[in-house]
């Protein structure tokens, strides 16, 4: 991944926030041989690309929770992060540990709704049951509600009528188009023609107006959810809520209030350091950067500041990060998908994930057309 470097003892590089960028910034200095310490509330890395297929199939989540203690040994540091002094240099946790830096990755990524987003702190078997729990639910459902149809969304009710095909899946969206606005139209006309070929009802342009009245992830018997247009009632037996995300801001915020856009992730330049502060960099969710919220570009982030910080170190010059064209994948249940790479559109494929964060794309099962890189 890269050749290491020599540095001396000042030097300490701090990660807030463990997924995609997180873990994708720890395993690049790693491989540089520079001293770096990962900080996160919880246990373990969740895997939340795969947490929708999780939540129907018994026994999966298992398989997207990987412990950061074995990951990472003594360079991973649980705890959550308070506060940041950058004159002192201090990330300050809420034990009121202390922990100096050098050099500042801030990869926060996102808060959102279970399951598409899992941000308890309780231990990984604990967050593996909950899963396990909502899988039963969905068992139970007979007619299942899916709230919201971003990308998020759009996978969630492929995922529950792919492997549930009896049971009435209907999917309400507050926009006509689904999924990512970034996505090419073709993308997104195929995202709704395999709903539709599933047997997914689509409800688009309508808000549910009585949400917060709701209890998700329970099944019960004779759910009412008001929409906004037509006084329209949709009755089920379970609410799954895909709406809602935003960037997770707190552990900076005092820090960095006037380097922050309106959506709270921190303007970046082309170094992806934040705005007047050369050792200081944001990656994934929480940076400012026109383009899809996701895994993909998570990581290419973290590889361009993790190399940035050995630049800096050995007097290179550093690399610069240029948003390209989208690239996505958007898993329908197991037998479909589509996608969208460098502003080339894949149609369907079948998509084969989940193995240390690699991502395999091909055609068929027995042509392995393409693969995603780390």
């Amino acid at each position: 991944m890269g050749a290491k470097v020599s540095v001396d003892e000042s030097v300490r590089v701090v990660i807030v926030g463990g997924g995609f960028a997180g873990i994708a910034a720890a395993s690049q200095l790693k491989s540089f041989g520079i001293p770096f310490l990962l900080v996160d509330m919880r246990d373990a890395f969740h895997h939340n690309v795969a947490a929708l297929r999780a939540s129907v199939e018994s026994g999966f989540a298992r398989k997207t929770f990987i412990s950061y203690k074995e990951t990472f040994q003594d360079n991973f540091k649980q705890g959550k992060v308070v506060g940041i002094n950058l004159q002192t240099q201090l990330v300050t946790l809420e034990s009121n540990e202390e922990l100096p830096f050098s050099h500042l990755i801030i990869a926060t990524g996102s808060n959102g709704p279970f399951p598409g987003k899992f941000n308890k702190v309780i231990p990984k078997d604990h967050a593996i049951q909950l899963y396990e729990d909502l899988v039963k639910e969905i068992q139970k459902a007979k007619h299942v509600v899916v709230v919201g149809g971003g990308s998020t969304g759009v996978e969630m009710a492929a995922e529950v009528k792919t492997d549930y095909p009896e049971k009435e899946v209907t999917l309400i969206h507050s926009k006509v188009a689904l999924a990512d606005v970034q996505l090419q139209p073709s993308v997104r006309k195929t995202v709704k023609e395999i709903l539709l070929r599933k047997g997914v009802r689509l409800i688009l342009a309508q808000k549910v107006t009585n949400l917060n009245q709701v209890t998700p992830n329970v099944a019960q018997e004779n759910i009412e959810l008001q929409l906004e247009k037509n006084s329209e009632v949709v009755t089920c037996d379970l609410v799954l809520c895909c709406t809602g995300f935003n960037i997770s801001s707190s552990s900076y915020s005092s820090a960095f209030g006037d380097k922050m856009a309106e959506d709270g992730s921190l303007k970046v330049n082309e170094y992806l350091q934040v705005e007047g502060h050369a050792n200081v960099y944001a990656v994934g969710d929480c940076a400012f950067i026109n383009e899809p919220k996701m895994a993909y570009n998570a990581g290419i982030h973290a590889r361009v500041a993790a190399t940035n910080v050995r630049n800096s170190l050995i007097g290179k010059s550093l690399k610069t990060y240029i948003p390209g064209a989208v690239s996505m994948l958007l898993s329908m249940g197991r037998n479909d998908g589509v996608g969208q790479f460098n502003g080339f559109y894949l149609g369907s494929f079948f998509m084969i994930m989940y193995k240390s964060g690699d991502i395999f794309v091909s055609k068929s099962w027995k042509d392995m057309g393409q693969v995603m890189p780390r």
